[in-house]
């Protein structure tokens, strides 16, 4: 029993070992949020069991979580560099197969088209504005710098405010609001599917996103120009590793003590 008990331990404390790993590994990259291995022990008993005599066999891996704190922000000085300083997420859409993702890391920049997007194409979404109205819409749209305004004058840049209205400048002084940055909230982040690529899937233990305009329900406000960081502390990381180093030596030393154990039962004839 031993020997099963300390096996198990060397499996969880090599899923620590892996957790931590690739958290230090992803110190740098844009948006990243580190994750964190929780365990839950196993014992042997039922509900008849003498509460004095359950014993523990292990310990089993509960779940993996993720912080979804604020990561360090990092001026680029790119208008189309955003990061944001509360709880939302920025959505992508995928324009060939219609998929949902969402992501913190906002560097993108505009297609041929003159969609904005990111390194992988995506589209960001943005809630549209409606100049005959002058509201913005519930539902999320693709982003869109015209290249050209009707009367043929050329994209100049683009400004991103805080509140995430975005504004198209062309050469003949004229201005375009498109929208704003449409952000997404879930009720669980936790129940959020990585898939690589700091994006994430919404999943039935997230919830369904809802979106609504910067600033509002917690939100947080857009930072043009910025770059949100990944919120892996090294040191808090390297405290970790050591301790998780720690766990799989002091499994593997019971290891050793069992199976020494065992060699002396079988010899004892001899």
């Amino acid at each position: 029993m031993a020997f099963s008990i300390s096996l198990n331990g060397l499996k969880n404390a090599q899923t620590e070992l892996d957790t931590i790993s690739n958290n230090l590994a992803n110190a740098e990259t844009t948006g990243f949020k580190k994750s964190r291995v929780n365990f839950s022990d196993l014992v042997a008993g039922s509900a008849y069991t003498n509460p004095k005599l359950v014993h523990g066999i292990g310990s089993m891996v509960k779940s993996i979580d993720q912080n979804f704190s604020t990561g360090p922000m990092q001026a680029t000085g790119s208008a189309l560099d955003m990061a944001i300083n509360g709880e939302g997420f920025f959505a992508l859409k995928n324009p060939l197969t219609g998929d949902m993702s969402y992501t913190r890391n906002g560097k993108f920049s505009t297609d041929a088209s003159g969609y904005v997007v990111d390194a992988n194409n995506n589209q960001l979404q943005v809630l549209a504005y409606d100049s005959t109205t002058g509201t913005y819409a519930t539902t999320p749209s693709s982003a869109l710098l015209a290249p050209t305004t009707s009367s043929g004058a050329a994209f100049a840049g683009v400004q991103i405010k805080t509140d995430g209205t975005v504004v198209a400048a062309y050469g003949d002084g004229t201005t375009n609001t498109v929208g704003k940055v449409a952000l997404a909230a879930f009720t669980s982040p936790s129940g959020l599917l990585q898939t690589g690529n700091q994006n994430w899937a919404a999943t039935g233990l997230s919830g369904t996103p809802t979106y609504n305009q910067p600033t509002t329900s917690g939100l947080g406000q857009i930072l043009s120009g910025e770059l949100e960081g990944s919120n892996v502390d090294m040191a808090e990381e390297m405290v970790s590793l050591i301790t998780a180093q720690r766990f799989f030596q002091a499994n593997s030393k019971a290891i050793d003590t069992s199976t020494a154990i065992a060699d002396a039962v079988i010899n004892l004839r001899s």
